[in-house]
């Protein structure tokens, strides 16, 4: 024998058989490599699964900084209509801290509990 398969008997010499063996054990790594990368892929520290988390952290961030600039924007007009308008300021004076002009009587009205 010289090695090569005899076709014609059906017979494998020793190298094909090897050659065969090793063509699965490397397609089983490339599977389980591939098998590997997916998850990380899907998983890993960079993953999808942290950038669909990163997307809705960065979603929540933006709504919440957007409300903050309504607020903001709220106060500042609020502070300028009191250094700006007496009536606005004497309304929240009434209001906050119970003030009164001169001449008028307080009156506190209590619910029943």
């Amino acid at each position: 024998m010289d090695g090569t398969s005899d076709e014609g008997n059906g017979v494998e010499t020793l190298a094909a058989i090897r050659r065969r063996r090793q063509g699965r054990w490397l397609s089983w790594v490339l599977v389980f490599l591939s098998c590997v990368l997916l998850l990380d892929g899907l998983l890993g520290e960079h993953g999808l699964a942290r950038t669909i988390e990163a997307r809705k952290e960065l979603r929540v961030a933006t709504e919440s900084v957007e409300r903050l600039r309504q607020e903001n924007a709220a106060l500042r007009d609020q502070a300028r209509r009191l250094q700006e308008d007496p009536a606005t300021l004497e309304s929240v004076a009434r209001r906050e801290l119970g003030l009164i002009r001169r001449g008028e009587i307080l009156v506190v009205v209590k619910d029943r509990e």
